[in-house]
């Protein structure tokens, strides 16, 4: 017993110099991240006034050309009636064109200058939002980390009181959450946000073109119309891994045939979906949870396993529903789950079912090896114990 009281007083001092450590370096995360922040926000400005310079010399270039068409005309009928028109009038006329022409050239020249300098700048941009995104990222793994290191030390324990469990678990619902956030405020901003960016400098150009240029007014709006079409497809596909719609509309077989449906299109990967039974009242988190099973499943065999067929066989049974996905992929060592630790990326798709499944009190298992493929097998309650012992 004194050696375990004098374990647990070393493992607080390690505990106690890590936590130190760890505070030391997160400030200087905190000042990589505000840097990175700033310099989005300054990049942003500056992309967004070199955009208005694009329209401004756009425009400026359309209306010298209309002038050059004038003043080349203008030239043309002086030369054919030479004899009826001043010299001096002749020679401002040639003037005037030249000058025009070399007003022309200039603003072409500037027009690809600011182009050339909104393309670097956009790359520039993009780049910024990877360092701003990883280092969000590390601050966030960095507070996890301080909130398991600084809390009870029972919580390394082997055994785990029931209250350390849910606060555990409610970090993580809590660390999920943020996430989930990040990566829909991110989808957003890479699609339907640029997307419309794009919209409205295509939209400013046609009405600047319409009636000088009507052809090319054509083209552009077909441009816009797919601009806007292909925004209209990310918005719902961002609602769409939210939540699919279909489950309220249809339920949770059809939704989840569609889903295969889309993506056996969008894979090499044959899909064999089979369903035994029914229930009649099935909760909304049960369906969410088993399509969002499912869907985290195939998407790793699309990932990782280079699967040729997959099986997914979903039985309701009087108070229990079970769930078998299996494919014929490279498989992995299904050991090193047990020891993965949970920030690893490469592990965390299978940890989040897990979760998911222990959250609704079932039962998760995985069967894999290095060439034999995968299969997960999931049990989930219909009816929580408390209701069947009451039956």
């Amino acid at each position: 017993m004194a050696n375990f009281k004098l374990d647990i007083a070393n493992l607080d001092s390690i505990i106690k110099k890590t936590v130190e450590a760890i505070n030391n370096s997160k400030s200087e995360i905190y000042d990589i991240a505000e840097g990175a922040r700033k310099e989005c926000g300054r990049l942003e400005y500056e992309l967004e006034e070199l955009k208005k310079l694009v329209l401004k010399t756009m425009s400026k270039v359309s209306f010298l050309e209309n002038e050059m068409k004038e003043s080349k005309k203008e030239l043309m009928i002086l030369s054919k009636n030479h004899d009826k028109h001043s010299e001096e009038k002749i020679k401002k006329a040639y003037e005037k064109t030249d000058e025009l022409r070399v007003q022309l050239l200039i603003s072409r020249e500037m027009e690809r200058h600011y182009i050339n300098r909104r393309n670097d700048l956009e790359i520039r941009l993009k780049e910024a939002y990877k360092t701003l995104k990883k280092a969000d990222s590390l601050i966030s793994n960095v507070s996890v980390s301080l909130e398991c290191l600084t809390g009870d030390l029972h919580k390394v324990s082997v055994k785990l009181e029931d209250v350390q469990q849910r606060q555990l678990i409610g970090l993580k619902i809590i660390k999920a959450q943020e996430e989930e956030r990040q990566r829909v405020a991110r989808d957003i901003h890479d699609g339907p946000a640029q997307s419309m960016s794009n919209a409205i400098m295509k939209a400013e150009i046609c009405e600047r073109l319409v009636e000088s240029e009507p052809v090319k007014t054509k083209s552009e709006l077909k441009n816009l119309k797919f601009v806007v079409r292909n925004t209209l497809r990310d918005v719902r596909r961002i609602i769409y891994d939210l939540r699919p719609m279909s489950l309220d509309d249809l339920g949770l077989i059809p939704t989840l045939q569609r889903h295969i449906e889309t993506y056996q299109e969008e894979s090499d990967t044959i899909v064999v979906f089979k369903t035994r039974g029914f229930f009649k009242d099935l909760k909304p988190i049960i369906s969410l949870t088993v399509f969002r099973l499912v869907q985290e499943a195939i998407s790793n065999v699309k990932k990782h396993a280079n699967a040729k067929n997959v099986t997914i066989n979903l039985e309701f049974l009087k108070r229990e529903l079970t769930l078998n996905i299996s494919d014929d992929g490279r498989g992995f060592d299904a050991s090193v789950m047990t020891v993965k630790n949970e920030s690893d990326n490469s592990g965390f798709g299978l940890f989040s079912m897990k979760e998911r499944v222990e959250l609704l009190g079932g039962n998760f298992e995985i069967d894999s090896a290095i060439g034999e493929g995968t299969n997960i097998s999931i049990d989930v309650p219909l009816i929580p114990e408390e209701e069947v012992s009451n039956g």
